[in-house]
């Protein structure tokens, strides 16, 4: 699988921890979420770059006091029409102001990523063949007028205040 980070795609320096495999002393594992509520002491006064895996409907308050130790975190799209992780993006960045990467797995579409980018995510593994086509060619499609705020650069328009416009720098 392809990641797809900062408009590019990017060598992935990461991995996801196997069931049953320990975890290395050296970081860069994205660790399943109930092995992390498991063994997280093991981890106590380490700065190595650990990271975390979250499917759908998992409680965040459970790691409410972790969420900053870790460098990543990869929200689940499990399939096409399962939004939670939108949410869950939105809460990890407004309620406890995690500021790491927040990287989208599985179900990554192209006509997907401009609003998954709006509620917070800066990551993409990219697993869909015409998805990974599209964005190697630069083909990203966009929306130039919204009607929710959103994460992002954005300036109110004059005479709609609730429309909001994207604006590059």
């Amino acid at each position: 699988m392809a990641l797809f980070k900062n408009d590019e795609f990017t060598e992935d320096r990461w991995r996801a921890l196997p069931d049953g495999e320990a975890a290395p002393i050296s970081g860069h594992v994205i660790f399943p979420f109930d092995w992390w509520l498991e063994e997280r002491q093991a981890f106590d006064g380490s700065n190595v770059p650990l990271g975390l895996r979250i499917e759908p409907g998992t409680k965040l308050g459970d790691i409410a006091e972790d969420i900053k130790r870790f460098s990543v975190i990869a929200l689940v799209f499990p399939k096409f029409g399962d939004g939670r992780a939108f949410s869950l993006a939105r809460l990890l960045r407004d309620r406890y102001g995690y500021t790491g990467e927040l990287r989208a797995v599985g179900e990554v579409l192209i006509d997907e990523i401009q609003l998954m980018q709006r509620s917070g995510f800066d990551a993409f593994e990219i697993n869909d063949p015409t998805t990974e086509k599209a964005l190697r060619a630069g083909k990203i499609p966009g929306v130039r007028h919204f009607y929710q705020p959103g994460l992002g650069a954005e300036a109110p328009e004059g005479t709609r205040p609730w429309t909001r416009q994207l604006t590059r720098n």
